[in-house]
């Protein structure tokens, strides 16, 4: 039985209790935790949301947590979505980053374009690859027209309203230049909110002029560094080590997994599906599948 001095313990033991604690935990090493946030943001189908606050929440608390962190990064690889759940996460990045007094660090992979480029709009830099995509700072809406196909295939349409502008841009009406309208004000404030964080994000960084910058279009890497949408070129392993040192912890904090997880993931309708439920689900999940692949899509992935 080992020997103790008092309250000391001694030098073998306390080396061999070290070699137990994960090596993020261990005492005199950097760490900066990383937070992967990919995917199209946003209700996807009911039953398989994408990319929300609710679903990235504790992840993200659990990462500003990490003791002995000196910043927090995080990989972004998304092509956009909800303008609300974009700005909800953004702003709680920014809220954790003031509350912990840590820096944020964007590093984007393929892709940070309209929502996945407000989301790296989080960071204190955003560090990208030359053939990233970023930028896309618009707002974007689509729909079909089938007024012509039900009248050749033999079906009515029948719709009951109360409330003036209840069945606006209804897919089965013609379509009603006034509804375009009231549609397009709307885009314009979404869009106004966009360009407002970008602008406050960003600040002087920004190089090129509005009527460029937040047109929609988008650019890859060494152009979006020279419009300073971006701060750099690089990737994630080799910026830390340069920034924190050859020995900096890097470990990837990852979703809560297990069956208490899985429970609570159910209950807000992102968990596993039972096999009734799937059944009903494949309509939704093929639909939900081509426009996803035709979101990334826009952007040559």
């Amino acid at each position: 039985m080992a020997e103790f001095q008092g309250n000391a313990m001694s030098d073998g033991t306390r080396a061999a209790l070290m070699k137990l604690v994960p090596k993020r935990w261990r005492s005199g090493k950097p760490v900066v935790p990383v937070v992967r946030l990919s995917g199209v943001i946003g209700a996807v189908t009911p039953l398989r949301p994408g990319m929300t606050l609710a679903g990235v929440a504790k992840t993200l608390e659990r990462a500003f947590a990490v003791d002995n962190a000196k910043a927090v990064a995080l990989l972004v690889n998304s092509p956009g979505g909800s303008p609300v759940q974009s700005r909800q996460i953004f702003l709680r990045i920014r809220q954790l980053a003031q509350e912990k007094k840590l820096p944020v660090l964007v590093f984007v992979e393929d892709v940070a374009a309209s929502g996945g480029y407000m989301i790296a709009c989080a960071g204190d830099e955003i560090v990208c690859d030359p053939s990233s995509i970023l930028g896309s700072i618009g707002v974007v809406g689509g729909s079909f027209g089938f007024t012509e196909l039900i009248g050749k295939i033999g079906v009515e349409r029948r719709l009951y309203t109360a409330g003036e502008h209840k069945a606006t841009l209804d897919p089965f009406l013609p379509e009603n230049p006034d509804d375009v309208a009231r549609l397009k004000a709307i885009q314009r404030e979404i869009h106004a909110t966009f360009i407002e964080l970008v602008k406050t994000s960003r600040g002087a960084r920004l190089k090129g002029e509005d009527d460029l910058l937040f047109t929609g279009e988008y650019w890859a890497g060494e152009r979006s560094v020279a419009l300073g949408l971006a701060d750099a070129i690089g990737d994630l392993r080799s910026t830390l080590r340069a920034r924190f040192g050859d020995k900096v912890l890097m470990p990837l904090i990852a979703p809560s997994t297990g069956l208490l997880a899985g429970l609570l993931g159910r209950k807000a309708g992102a968990g596993t599906l039972t096999s009734f439920d799937a059944a009903l689900g494949l309509p939704d999940d093929l639909i939900s599948a081509l426009e996803t692949r035709a979101i990334w899509a826009k952007f040559g992935f």
